[in-house]
């Protein structure tokens, strides 16, 4: 059974320096608030893990807290470019940052295989491009029955995956709905797994379209409501967009993106 514990709590028993850490969510339900918390404990060494790493990768990394990046794509949704990402990328700022790039269904199709406890996963994809040339974890594998020549990627198994959801009952059961993306299956591969919520209910009433993850796939369960802010959750919050624009400029330069995060970050801690 997954235990109810303090954010802090939990990142300081689940993530540790060096460790391979997804924070998955894809638009929606993204776990801003334990990736701030991350940033506080002042983790290092971190191999990030995500699909669409956005803002709060772009402050992972500005912070220090990288020292690779497994993605499928890099952006401010909507805005533009990362550019605390791309600093990192460019210049080694704060400190050099390595890259291991995917597609999309790559990245999906590795956490399926990781959730599913087998060694890799094969698709019809890559086919054209050339990251086979750039990554070292693409290669090329012949189907047994009929020869066609498929794609085959490495399963992801991250250290711990971070994600955030809704509602999770007492007994650390959690529940999500609306864009889900690959909660489930980041979870579900990881040896261990964090999620933070919006409320703690005595009973998780069906939703249609829900995601249930069952306690015993949990390790802990934290109530951090608006921990997704400035994406959102459905039903309980709506998204930031003027946040995600004000991003740009904050993270444009590096003495103001260092004055937003022990502002807004470090500064958040003891006000709490």
């Amino acid at each position: 059974m997954a235990k109810l514990v303090p954010l802090a709590d939990g990142v300081a028993e689940l993530v540790r320096d060096g460790d391979t850490v997804a924070l998955e969510g894809f638009t929606h339900l993204i776990p801003f608030a334990a990736g701030h918390e991350i940033i506080r404990q002042e983790r290092r060494d971190l191999t990030l893990v995500r699909m669409t790493p956005d803002v709060v990768y772009d402050q992972l990394i500005g912070a220090g807290c990288a020292r690779r990046l497994v993605f499928s794509w890099g952006g401010n949704p909507g805005v533009g470019s990362l550019h605390r990402f791309r600093d990192a990328v460019q210049n080694s700022w704060p400190v050099p940052l390595e890259l291991e790039e995917h597609s999309h269904a790559g990245m999906a199709n590795r956490y399926v295989a990781g959730a599913s406890g087998l060694p890799f996963a094969v698709l019809r994809g890559y086919t054209g491009t050339d990251l086979p040339r750039h990554t070292g974890n693409i290669r090329s594998i012949d189907c047994p029955f009929t020869g066609e020549t498929l794609t085959a990627v490495p399963a992801l198994n991250p250290d711990v995956t971070v994600v955030h959801a809704q509602r999770a009952d007492r007994a650390g059961n959690v529940q999500m709905w609306g864009i889900t993306g690959v909660q489930k299956e980041a979870v579900l591969a990881a040896r261990r797994s964090l999620v933070t919520v919006e409320e703690i209910v005595d009973e998780l009433t069906p939703v249609p379209g829900q995601v249930v993850l069952p306690g015993w796939a949990v390790t802990a369960v934290a109530h951090v409501p608006g921990g997704a802010h400035p994406s959102y959750a459905q039903d309980y919050s709506v998204r930031d967009n003027a946040f995600y624009v004000s991003w740009d400029e904050i993270s444009r330069d590096r003495d103001t993106f260092q004055r937003w995060i022990d502002q807004h970050v470090h500064q958040a801690e003891a006000r709490a």
